[in-house]
C-alpha cells in the first residue's frame, strides 16, 4: 500500500485545524458585530442628501407632522421616504424659483424620484416593521431623537441589537399616548419617572410583552 502524499505533520495537526473549523463562525460573527456593527460605525452617520432638506425648518419651526412626508409608518413595515408630489404640494407655490429646489423641480418635470439617502439603514437579515410599533405607541424620539432640531437627519443611537433587545425586555420607558407619537417635545419635557408610570400603563392596558425569540427579527 503506497503511503500517505502528505507529510508526518499534516495528520498532527488535523485535530487543530479541526477545532478551527468549528469556531469559525464565532470569529466571524464576533468580526461582524465589533467591526461592522452599527454600534461602533454609524452613530452619527450624516449621509449627502441630493436636496439641502431642512428637519429643523420643516419638523421644528413650521411643526410638519412627520406623517406628512412619512406617510406609510402607520401602516407599513417601512416609513416612507416622501416622493417629489408631496415636496411640491408645498413647493409649487412656496419658493417655486429657489435653486436649492432645483432637484426637486427636475424630478417633477421628469417623472424621476428624488435618489434620497436612507439614513436609518438595518442589514438585510434583521425585520424591522416601522407599523408594529409605532401602532403600539413607541413615539419617534426613541429612535430617532430630536429630529426636529436637525438640519442634517443623524443617526443618534446604535441599531444594534442589544440596543434593540434592551427595549423589547423594558419597552415601558419608550411607550407615549397616541397622540404624542410625533410629539418629540413631550419626552423632554416629562420626567423620566412620569414616562416610565405612563408607559407602564400603556403596556398593561394594551397588554404589549415584546418577544425576545431571534425569528422575531431575523426570518
Amino acid at each position: 500500500m503506497r503511503g500517505s502524499p502528505f507529510p508526518p505533520w499534516i495528520d498532527r495537526g488535523r485535530p487543530l485545524l479541526a477545532v478551527a473549523t468549528a469556531l469559525a463562525p464565532v470569529y466571524l460573527v464576533g468580526l461582524v458585530y465589533f467591526v461592522g456593527s452599527p454600534q461602533t460605525t454609524d452613530v452619527g452617520y450624516v449621509p449627502k442628501q441630493p436636496v439641502p432638506f431642512s428637519h429643523a425648518l420643516h419638523a421644528g419651526d413650521l411643526g410638519l407632522d412627520c406623517r406628512y412626508c412619512h406617510t406609510s409608518v402607520e401602516r407599513a413595515a417601512h416609513a416612507a421616504i416622501p416622493s417629489t408630489q408631496i415636496c411640491m404640494n408645498c413647493h409649487e407655490q412656496v419658493l417655486p424659483d429657489s435653486e436649492k429646489l432645483a432637484p426637486v423641480r427636475r424630478s417633477a418635470e421628469r417623472g424621476d424620484p428624488i435618489p434620497w439617502v436612507r439614513v436609518h439603514d438595518l442589514p438585510d437579515f434583521a425585520y424591522f416593521d416601522h407599523s408594529a410599533h409605532v401602532s403600539r405607541g413607541v413615539g419617534c424620539y426613541s429612535c430617532h431623537g430630536r429630529v426636529d432640531r436637525m438640519e442634517e437627519v443623524k443617526q443618534v443611537e446604535t441599531l444594534s441589537m442589544g440596543w434593540c433587545l434592551d427595549c423589547h425586555r423594558d419597552p415601558a420607558p419608550h411607550l407615549v399616548p397616541g397622540d404624542r407619537l410625533t410629539d418629540l417635545d413631550w419626552a423632554m419635557q416629562t420626567d423620566q419617572a412620569a414616562r416610565r408610570k405612563i408607559g407602564a400603563e400603556l403596556q398593561r392596558i394594551n397588554n404589549i410583552q415584546p418577544s425576545t425569540d431571534c425569528s422575531t427579527c431575523h426570518r
